[in-house]
């Protein structure tokens, strides 16, 4: 390390260096200038800590493989526990912040502030703050450093939640700038606290604690940003069955509905997204889709089948698959939904929003192999929507595949004349022929497949484009087949095709 004869002489070098750094970066880099300014980090002096961060600071800017050297030379330990020590000066403090904003943002980085006390010390500066350019100063650091589960459960121990439920309650009603943004940036912050299950779990308290009743009352208020925050907080806490049912049966279920309702005409389209996501989550347990229907929420979902908002149109999908899991009487009330059923059809061609396209195919899918209604299957068909489900079978999921296999088997068992010709045009024998010819087909792709052959003979112009692709051969040579359920269901495709040859 570079020795300095007198306190006045090193400082004048660090401010020299600090400007220096700016305009000569990457010869001061090469010259080995940072290690000895790493070294007088461990200096007791505060104008010369000073002066050694705000140049380590320029040599760093904006350059993640010189901030990975920092963070390699164990820089982090070193600022955490100089913040604790000198949170009385304001210039070092801010200093320290501004650092931790720009490291922060590495990902080996979060691993290392794991490992200190950050978010005592974090949460300890805070509550001493009044001015608004300092609390942004603050949640500038706080978020990065809150995407890592650990430091989110840090936080959440060391009293954050109560610092944010404090700004929110203070800034709710205001007008002023300043309060809107801070509201915005702690709810914000109180959701991503919420995406670790940890932590998440621990403010439920079992739907007792009083940080979920707070996040809970948000929802019905006038703010939009609020209302996001709380149905993006209800999101988070279903994460679980248990929350789940817990939440079902504690009355959720009509408040999303109720802030649903606030915006179905030119709502807002974060909050319809959030709110939907919400009730999506909390139908996934058996036992809250009968009650969730009951309650009308599939009535709510379909006021929003006129959006043209590919998030809100994706979460809607999601929301009604959910509901009609296994809930044969929904489905089929769903599936004779004309109306649902048409704008189905429109967004499986949504090739510019795969997700909403994908959604799309698997709820026609949903509603034939849940219902397992003639009238639903009419009602698909007349609509156009049976080459869907065939493009379906092609898909590069396995889960999608399946579930097209099965819905077309299903199709081919109750309505076959009625569908005979869409299956013909959209040349599912082919389709299937392909697939089975396939080694990469996947044993149950192999299984269904067959058994969608085995119900599409019973149609003669199905049967004669089966019995000219020489389906035989193939279906002949998967009786070998490793897996015994399949290989049974070739011997007996292959006796069924036989007889009908």
């Amino acid at each position: 390390m570079v020795r300095f004869s007198t306190r006045t002489f090193l400082l004048e070098h660090l401010q020299f260096f600090t400007s220096l750094v700016k305009f000569m970066r990457n010869p001061c880099v090469d010259a080995g200038l940072v290690p000895p300014l790493v070294q007088l980090l461990n200096c007791k002096d505060q104008e010369i800590l000073l002066q050694t961060g705000r140049a380590l600071g320029n040599i760093c800017y904006d350059s993640h493989t010189l901030q990975s050297q920092l963070i390699n030379m164990g820089v982090i330990p070193t600022l955490v526990k100089l913040l604790g020590i000198h949170c009385q000066n304001a210039a070092l403090t801010e200093m320290c912040l501004v650092a931790f904003g720009n490291l922060a943002e590495l990902e080996s980085s979060k691993e290392q502030f794991a490992y200190t006390n950050i978010a005592e010390e974090l949460v300890k500066l805070f509550k001493k703050q009044i001015e608004h350019d300092k609390k942004e100063m603050i949640f500038e650091v706080l978020a990065p450093l809150a995407e890592n589960d650990v430091i989110k459960l840090q936080l959440v121990e060391a009293g954050l939640v109560e610092c944010l439920l404090e700004i929110v309650q203070k800034t709710v009603d205001s007008d002023r700038e300043d309060d809107i943004a801070e509201l915005k940036t702690a709810s914000d912050l109180m959701v991503l606290l919420l995406l670790g299950d940890e932590s998440m779990q621990k403010l439920f308290e079992g739907g007792r604690g009083s940080v979920f009743q707070r996040v809970l009352s948000w929802i019905p208020s006038n703010s939009h940003q609020l209302q996001l925050a709380g149905a993006l907080a209800i999101a988070n806490f279903a994460r679980n069955d248990g929350n789940c049912i817990h939440m079902v049966d504690n009355g959720i279920v009509q408040i999303l509905m109720d802030l649903l309702d606030r915006h179905v005409e030119d709502g807002n389209v974060t909050v319809q997204h959030a709110a939907l996501s919400a009730l999506r989550n909390l139908a996934i347990p058996v036992v809250n889709k009968a009650k969730m229907l009951s309650a009308g929420v599939a009535e709510t979902v379909l006021k929003f089948l006129r959006s043209e908002m590919p998030p809100v149109q994706f979460k809607l999908l999601g929301t009604l698959r959910m509901l009609i899991d296994a809930q044969a009487e929904a489905a089929e009330q769903l599936g004779k939904n004309i109306k649902l059923v048409e704008r189905l059809v429109e967004w499986c061609e949504a090739k510019d929003h795969a997700g909403v396209m994908g959604e799309s195919n698997r709820l026609l899918s949903a509603l034939i192999r849940h219902s397992k209604s003639k009238d639903v299957i009419r009602t698909i068909v007349q609509s156009g929507g049976i080459k869907h489900l065939v493009t379906m079978a092609t898909s590069e999921h396995v889960i999608m595949q399946n579930e097209a296999l099965v819905a077309l088997a299903l199709i081919a068992a109750l309505e076959l004349v009625t569908a005979e010709k869409d299956l013909e045009n959209a040349q599912l024998v082919q389709i299937l022929h392909r697939l089975l010819s396939d080694d990469r087909s996947a044993p149950e792709i192999k299984y269904n497949s067959m058994v969608l052959i085995c119900a599409l003979i019973g149609s003669e112009p199905l049967q004669k484009e089966v019995q000219s692709m020489a389906f035989l051969e193939v279906v002949s040579k998967l009786r070998s087949h490793e897996n015994k359920t399949v290989a049974q269901q070739a011997s007996l495709t292959e006796q069924r095709l036989a007889v009908e040859s």
